[in-house]
C-alpha cells in the first residue's frame, strides 16, 4: 500500500496551461489574440462597456456570456455614480490579473492556497486630470498592491510565486511599460 499526499486543487488547470504552451510553441501564431470591449456613452460621465468576443486561437471567440460594465463618478465628482471610475477599473484588472497568477502558480508549483487577499492602492492628483497644473501627471502617480496570503508554504515560497505572477501578468506588463495606443476618430455608420 502506498501512501501519497493529495494533489493540491487551487482551481487551476495547470495541465491544460502547460499543454497550450508546448502546442503554441509549434503555432506560434495561434497565440496571437485580439481582446476587444465595446463602450456606449450613456449620459453625463457614465458609460456602459459590453465585452462579449475576442480573436484568438486562429479566429474568432466568444466568452460564454456577454458581460457589462457600468463606468461613471461620484457625487464628489457632480456626477451619478452609476459605477466605479475608469480609474478605478485598472486597479482592478491589476488586482485580478495578478491573484489568478499567484493562483496558477502556486498550483503549478503544488502550493495549496488557503486564503488570497490584496488590497490595491493607488496615488492620484486630480489637478492633472482637471487642467489646474499641467506639471501634474493625469494619471497614477504610484500604485502600490498588499498581499496577505495563507499557504501551506514557508514566506520565501509565496514572495517567489507573488514575484512570478508580477514577471508573467499582462495588466502589470501594460503598466509599467509603455504601450502604443492609437485613439481613432471615425464617422458613425
Amino acid at each position: 500500500m502506498t501512501d501519497t499526499a493529495p494533489a493540491v486543487d487551487n482551481g487551476v488547470n495547470v495541465e491544460a496551461l502547460f499543454g497550450a504552451r508546448a502546442a503554441l510553441a509549434d503555432s506560434p501564431e495561434l497565440a496571437k489574440f485580439e481582446w476587444r470591449s465595446t463602450v456606449e456613452w450613456v449620459k453625463g460621465t457614465h458609460s456602459l462597456t459590453e465585452v462579449e468576443t475576442f480573436y484568438g486561437l486562429g479566429g474568432e471567440q466568444s466568452h460564454t456570456k456577454k458581460f457589462t460594465f457600468d463606468a461613471d463618478h461620484p457625487p464628489q465628482f457632480a456626477a451619478a455614480d452609476h459605477g466605479i471610475t475608469p480609474a478605478e477599473y485598472v486597479l482592478v484588472a491589476l488586482g485580478s490579473c495578478l491573484t489568478a497568477g499567484v493562483a496558477a502558480v502556486a498550483q503549478a508549483r503544488q502550493v495549496k492556497l488557503n486564503s488570497v487577499r490584496a488590497v490595491v492602492k493607488a496615488d492620484f492628483d486630480l489637478h492633472g486630470i482637471l487642467g489646474a497644473d499641467p506639471e501634474v501627471r493625469n494619471g497614477f502617480s504610484n500604485i502600490t498592491v498588499d498581499y496577505e496570503i495563507d499557504a501551506d508554504a514557508s514566506q520565501e515560497d509565496i514572495a517567489a510565486i507573488v514575484a512570478q505572477s508580477q514577471k508573467r501578468s499582462a495588466v502589470y506588463d501594460a503598466l509599467t511599460n509603455p504601450t502604443n495606443v492609437d485613439v481613432n476618430v471615425n464617422r458613425p455608420s
